[in-house]
């Protein structure tokens, strides 16, 4: 099996829980409060910040200059995605970019990123793809399946279309084939590390939504 078959199948339970969360759910049948969707892009802002910032890691320790490139080319697109998307949907709500970025950052977003940094600062190369793979992979399965059910909500169908697009899709089949690519020469200690961290990561996407359905905040 290829490094990303072994590493899928360790998460299929938590993809299933992810589609039949209600936040998913409510995307494509339109019953997501809109006030769940503003939290949650709030949130995205504050996330997409860091996860740029560990993206730019996983460039520096990157092994070629190729992958280097990749790396820091979906960080800078990372950046953007918030600049654009982020500003044309707060707008969309009434709302705006710079009104997001002075909401206060939740407990499930600045738990997220200070794993993403914790680890691929820490870690090794493997572990810090690990890390970082479960936002790309997991945003585009879900970008798939809810573009095949569709939504009767056309903010919500923009931010489908994104994740869904072929753009998207493309950006994720690069960072695949290099998962495969170095999973094939891990030792097995190496490999372990990097699927504990894809798993832990993987728990926080799920978590990531579940908190944005919820409009969490600080209990203290």
């Amino acid at each position: 099996m290829h490094t990303t078959e072994l590493l899928w199948s360790d998460i299929e339970d938590i993809y299933a829980a992810v589609l039949a969360h209600p936040f998913i759910a409510g995307l494509t049948d339109g019953t997501l409060p809109r006030e769940s969707f503003r939290h949650y892009i709030v949130q995205d802002a504050h996330y997409l910040r860091g996860y740029a910032r560990a993206l730019a890691v996983c460039a520096a320790k990157a092994p070629t200059e190729q992958d280097t490139m990749m790396f820091a080319r979906h960080a800078a697109g990372a950046v953007a995605a918030e600049q654009d998307l982020h500003a044309a949907l707060m707008g969309e709500m009434g709302s705006s970019a710079a009104e997001a970025v002075a909401e206060p950052v939740a407990p499930t977003t600045r738990a997220y990123v200070s794993y993403l940094m914790a680890t691929t600062q820490s870690g090794s190369f493997a572990e810090a793809v690990g890390a970082v793979l479960p936002c790309y992979w997991i945003y585009a399965r879900v970008g798939e399946e809810l573009l095949a059910r569709s939504s009767p909500n056309p903010l919500y169908a923009r931010w489908i279309a994104m994740y869904g697009g072929e753009d998207f899709q493309t950006v994720v089949a690069e960072v695949l084939a290099l998962t495969d690519r170095i999973g094939a020469e891990l030792s097995a200690r190496e490999f372990g590390l990097m699927r504990e961290h894809f798993t832990t990561t993987s728990r926080y996407e799920w978590m990531f939504w579940d908190a944005g359905y919820r409009r969490e905040t600080w209990p203290v």
